[in-house]
Formats: structure tokens, sequence, C-alpha cells
């Protein structure tokens, strides 16, 4: 469905003429559940920061941009009850898989898939396989760490999310070469692995020291709570990055996909958009009620496991207006005025040289 005249007069405007966007969605009001946060958050942050500074060479601007992340607050934001080792080595992760979404935002198809399978490769093999990629050498520190201290099943699930995930940024990274934007269904298939949500799920096994059975996670209904939770993470983030992704050209994004199969403007999609993530509340919550029992101790580990699916829907929220990523320093005035500023800034440089 072609973009409507308005439309293209909007996205035809210099960033420094964007209109302010009115009655941007909230959440916080609606969101039934409590923020709980670990009390080794700034430590995880000051931590995973050094940790990526020690291999990756980003430039002045580009460093300012990686320390607005905080990726240790989202870790502490989303896995509470951890200890400290384990949360650790989730926040060093937390902090490399947002860079990856970052670098990659700028790649085109082959660079992507080419660092994919370097990536691939690092977690297989984490001990044998060498690079001199900064992604790769970070990525093998990890592996060996997460590795030494995981279960199998987690082990095993952990790399294969990975792999869905590298793959969904390469087939992500085809789409904004071409201008494509995917249709609802495809979009919806395709953001569930290119969020990096998956991963951060089979993370929950991990920080909680849980090892649920390939029939409990395969289970049609903790699958769909995954799949609810994963589409509230990735569309609520798809609301808070839409105007970075926009200044891009990035089409892979919620908003993108209901504008042109809705024939919307921005404001109203925006409003579908809030709609559709709060359903994912209330897909948990149903889905939540007609667990089965697997005897004591997997019903244990079940509970444990979807409460953890719930500190990511609250977890997520607050660390997305907390950090500088989204909004810089207007973080408590959007969430407050419920409004936001579409102008941009110049596009950045490419970050090949980072790696």
């Amino acid at each position: 469905m072609p973009w409507t005249s308005e439309r293209e007069e909007q996205t035809s405007l210099p960033h420094s003429q964007w209109p302010r966007l009115s009655f941007y969605p909230t959440f916080f009001a609606k969101c039934p559940y409590t923020l709980r946060v670990s009390p080794h958050r700034d430590t995880l942050t000051r931590k995973s920061q050094e940790w990526i500074l020690s291999q990756a060479k980003l430039s002045p601007e580009r460093q300012a941009k990686f320390l607005q992340t905080e990726a240790g607050v989202l870790t502490a934001y989303c896995y509470p009850d951890a200890d400290y080792s384990r949360l650790q080595v989730i926040s060093d992760w937390m902090e490399w898989v947002i860079c990856i979404d970052d670098w990659t935002d700028e790649f085109d198809e082959k660079e992507t898939e080419s660092l994919g399978s370097c990536i691939m490769n690092c977690l297989r093999d984490p001990h044998g396989y060498q690079t001199d990629k900064a992604a790769g050498r970070l990525i093998k520190d990890y592996s060996a760490r997460f590795l030494e201290d995981s279960k199998p099943n987690c082990a095993r699930r952990f790399v294969e999310a990975m792999d869905l995930f590298l793959k969904a940024v390469t087939e992500q990274a085809a789409h904004r070469q071409k201008g494509h934007t995917p249709d609802m269904e495809s979009y919806i298939s395709l953001r569930r692995d290119s969020s990096a949500s998956r991963p951060c799920y089979v993370l929950i096994e991990y920080a909680n020291r849980i090892d649920l059975p390939d029939e409990v996670i395969e289970h049609p209904l903790i699958r769909s709570m995954e799949h609810a939770i994963n589409d509230w993470a990735s569309w609520t983030n798809d609301i808070f990055s839409y105007k970075k992704e926009h200044a891009l050209g990035d089409t892979h994004n919620l908003i993108c996909v209901i504008m042109k199969e809705r024939d919307l403007e921005l404001q109203p999609a925006m409003k579908v958009a809030e709609e559709l993530c709060m359903k994912c509340i209330q897909d948990l919550e149903r889905d939540r009620a007609a667990l089965p029992s697997w005897g004591p101790e997997i019903d244990r580990q079940v509970k444990v496991y979807v409460q953890g699916l719930q500190e990511w829907i609250v977890g997520s929220l607050y660390w997305s207006f907390a950090c500088k990523r989204y909004f810089g320093t207007e973080g408590e005035v959007v969430k407050q005025n419920r409004t936001l500023n579409l102008s941009t800034q110049k596009k950045e440089s490419r970050a090949h040289n980072s790696m």
C-alpha cells in the first residue's frame, strides 16, 4: 500500500523541521508489575562497560553513545534474584549484544552474515577458534565463562537462540538494503529472532540455576508466554527506537509496518502499537493461569521461569527510560508529558573500525 502524500511530505522534511509526536504511548500506568532491582546494578554496569572497552576501539563519539546504554541496569532490572557472579556474565553479554545490534544496523547483508559466522564459530568453539574481530574476541571470553557454569540444556538452547538471532539480523540487513517493509506476519516472525530476546529468556534459567526439560520448554503454553514477552520487548523497543531507526531508513519496525499495512499516519500507528503491546500482558496472564502441573519440583522451576518472563516486561520498560539510549536527557520529560521531538542528529560514521 503506498504512502499517503501527507506522510511523504513529513518524511521529506529536514530532520530539524519534523514535528513533535503528541500522545506518545505510556505504559507505566498500565503495567501491573512492580520493578525489582538487584543490589549489584552499579557494579554490573561499570564492569561490563570496562570489559567492552578493553577490546572494542571506539571513537570518542561512539564511546559516549555506548556509555548511554547501561546494560548492567537492564540486567539488574530483569534478573533481580540472581547472584553476582552470574549477573556479571549476563550483563557482559547484554552489553555486547546491544553493541552488535548497533553495529549491524549499519551493515549490509554480506557484512552481517560474515560477522554472524564469526560469532557462531566463537560460541561453538570458544577455546579453539581464532579471530581478530573485537566482537569475536569478546564473545569467546563470554562463552568460555558461560559454558563453564551452565547446564547442558541451557548452553545448547543459548547457542541455538543466538544462531536464530544472527540469521534474523542478516535477513533484516537484506530488507534494509532493498528498502523493503515486511507485512505484519513476516515482521512478527523475523522480529522475534532479530530482537535477541530468545537468548535473554534462556538466561533466565542460567540466572536462577534452574534446568527445565525440553518437553516443558517446548510446551505450547510456555512458548506462547515467551512469544508474548518477546513481542512486548520487541514492540516497545520499536516504539522507543523509532526516531533512530527512521533516521537510518530502517523499516524493520512495528510502527513502519503498521503505517504501511493499515495506511495510517504516525500518531494513530503509535496508538495501535500501544494496544498490541498491552495485549501481550493479557496473553501472559491468560497462559499463566492455564499452565498444567509437571510435579512439585518442575512446577517450582516453571514458576521461577515465568516470573523471569514477567521481570522482562517491567524491567525493559524502566530501563528504556532510565538509560539515555533512546531519549537522551529527555527520558523523564517524554515519560511525563508524552511528547517526543522527532528531529535527529546527523547519522554517525560507520562502525567497522570498532569491531
